[in-house]
């Protein structure tokens, strides 16, 4: 459960929805877990907000970049909660390729996609961490008991270890690393407003990178990609957060969630209010539809979804002149089709794939 404001948002990997679904039909044994998860949520809310809130200059001075090396390297580190919720509390386990501590699973899933987060980002896109500037990642795990999730706060990573039910531990899906890493690149560029088509929009540039940085770091083609989000933080085998292949059918018939609410076309397009308990106009669900787009057009593409369609979607979210906070999808559209004329040729393949990515999510 992460309840936010849309300017200031925790952007978690689990979506309102799915929380409010469980919140609604919870019995007397499961609501004191899943309020306290909320309240968790809540506390984060300031934080995040305040963080927002600052100017360039007062974010590095409160997060300086490290000193310049003569060649970018990654710097990183895990801090182990312990289920402590005081983030000053973390225990130091993973300094920079130093163990601390005896790795655990969850300590060696975070290095892992960690690692190829920011690998994914410099190697291909030249890009030095999340800022762009050397921005160290912290990552915190085992935060609180049985915590249903993990967000982006505008400074670390936050990961839960899961009901054990219905969620398993959050580290446990690269793409769900990399998602909200990714939440921390757009905050650093165009800063994607967090509600209607412009958030939707963030929400999906992170399923975006989050599924490209699992398939290079397993080494998946287009072709041979699942194309799911979180196959392993949903237990059971059939079920998973989120499709991009086929928005709508990531889970059905779940016997705590239901059944995947997202479109994959504009047609489909749910209109949300644009409030909290309206997921600030529908953006986890309504994001499916660009996924599609994405999806149709790295597949039609062929080889690795970072080689041509990456460099698009890249090239687009960077480009602050262009990209407003409040870009809708057609103006999205419009600016990654341009992009690939830029990159590929006019009247190139590439081009012609992006257009008809966005045609076939009808946009």
């Amino acid at each position: 459960m992460c309840h936010h404001n849309s300017h200031h948002p925790i952007q978690c990997i689990i979506p309102p929805y799915m929380s409010d679904k469980l919140l609604d039909e919870a019995g007397k044994s499961k609501l004191p877990m899943i309020l306290k998860t909320d309240l968790r949520n809540s506390r984060f809310r300031s934080d995040r907000a305040f963080f927002a809130k600052l100017t360039d200059t007062q974010r590095a001075a409160l997060l300086p970049a490290p000193k310049p090396a003569a060649k970018p390297v990654m710097k990183m580190q895990v801090y182990n909660m312990q289920h402590d919720t005081v983030i000053s509390k973390g225990k130091l386990v993973w300094d920079n390729g130093k163990e601390k501590k005896p790795m655990d699973a969850d300590t060696k899933n975070v290095v892992a996609a960690g690692t190829a987060t920011w690998d994914l980002y410099f190697r291909i896109f030249g890009r030095n961490s999340v800022n762009n500037l050397g921005l160290v990642l912290k990552h915190y795990i085992h935060y609180d008991n049985k915590y249903d999730n993990a967000f982006w706060d505008g400074q670390r990573m936050v990961y839960g270890d899961g009901d054990g039910k219905i969620f398993g531990s959050f580290t446990a899906d690269p793409d769900i690393i990399g998602h909200e890493l990714t939440h921390g690149v757009t905050q650093y560029e165009s800063g994607l407003e967090y509600h209607m088509q412009s958030g939707a929009l963030n929400e999906s540039v992170s399923d975006v990178f989050g599924i490209m940085i699992k398939q290079r770091l397993l080494n998946l083609d287009v072709k041979k990609s699942k194309w799911l989000i979180g196959e392993n933080v949903l237990k059971g085998a059939k079920y998973a957060l989120r499709s991009m292949k086929a928005p709508g059918t990531a889970y059905v018939n779940h016997p705590d969630l239901g059944t995947d609410p997202q479109p994959a076309t504009f047609d489909k397009f749910v209109n949300l209010p644009d409030t909290d308990r309206g997921d600030w106009g529908g953006v986890h669900i309504n994001s499916g539809i660009t996924n599609f787009a994405f999806y149709v057009t790295a597949f039609n593409l062929g080889g690795y979804s970072w080689e041509k369609a990456g460099r698009i979607w890249y090239s687009a979210l960077t480009d602050t002149q262009n990209l407003k906070p409040t870009a809708s999808f057609a103006e999205f559209k419009n600016l990654t089709i341009q992009k690939a004329e830029l990159l590929f040729g006019t009247g190139s393949l590439e081009a012609k794939a992006v257009t008809d990515g966005w045609n076939a999510a009808k946009v």
